[in-house]
């Protein structure tokens, strides 16, 4: 027969096996937008509704967005990237509206995801770079809940600088759609978006029921031990 110190740590083991989530790699495909690769020192736009960015589609009623290459420089200023050697600007080529890009992604419904992102800023507004980056995040496509609105407005009227945010949702579906969209105003002719990630984190059961599983595994379990020792 199991000691009552054994027992508890059997459940204590088994509870920890069902509470415990898989963490999965990066859920987001080309978040640091890597492909399609360009030419150093360039850039490269792409209209309302494009699928040529890897793992992106293009959304917004007019304009587009640009990846742009991190050994860019344009007047006053150099554009590194955060990560790898290209990021994304969703202020497009000269036409700032209401724009960025979207990606559909696999989910479970009920666990909990981490998301983390760098914006990029250039505080130079006589350089058509104005002196904020604002970006908005929407689940559930363009015209979907705002999840959140975040601004760099770290000051360098020279370079590039980035900031990390994070944020966190629950997924409610199977499938999840994410947008990053461009909330800068006109005039402001950068916002930097890179590094994109998004991991689960932990699951969101109903009280008590995991714990419930837990312990009647534990019990078959201490059962079955105590029927071996008594055959």
């Amino acid at each position: 027969m199991l000691h009552r110190s054994s027992l508890t740590v059997l459940v204590a083991a088994v509870f920890t096996a069902c509470c415990s989530v898989s963490l999965r790699a990066n859920l987001i495909a080309n978040g640091s937008f890597e492909a399609p690769a360009i030419s150093a020192g360039s850039f490269a736009d792409y209209a309302s509704g494009s699928t040529a960015i890897s793992g992106w589609t293009v959304v917004g009623a007019t304009g587009g967005v640009s990846i742009v290459s991190g050994t860019l420089t344009q007047g006053c200023c150099a554009f590194p990237a955060e990560d790898g050697s290209q990021y994304l600007d969703l202020t497009g080529d000269g036409i700032n509206n209401v724009e960025g890009v979207e990606q559909t992604f696999a989910t479970t419904a009920g666990t909990n995801y981490t998301l983390l992102f760098w914006v990029g800023n250039v505080d130079n507004s006589s350089g058509g770079f104005g002196t904020n980056s604002t970006v908005n995040v929407n689940l559930g496509g363009l015209n979907g809940t705002l999840l959140d609105s975040v601004t760099n407005s770290m000051t360098n009227s020279t370079t590039q600088t980035w900031q990390m945010f994070t944020t966190s949702f629950t997924a409610t579906a199977s499938t999840t759609t994410i947008d990053f969209l461009n909330g800068d105003p006109a005039g402001d002719n950068t916002n930097g978006l890179d590094n994109v990630s998004i991991n689960a984190t932990s699951a969101a059961p109903e009280p008590g029921t995991l714990s419930f599983f837990a312990l009647a595994a534990a019990v078959a379990v201490a059962r079955r031990l105590r029927r071996k020792r008594m055959s």
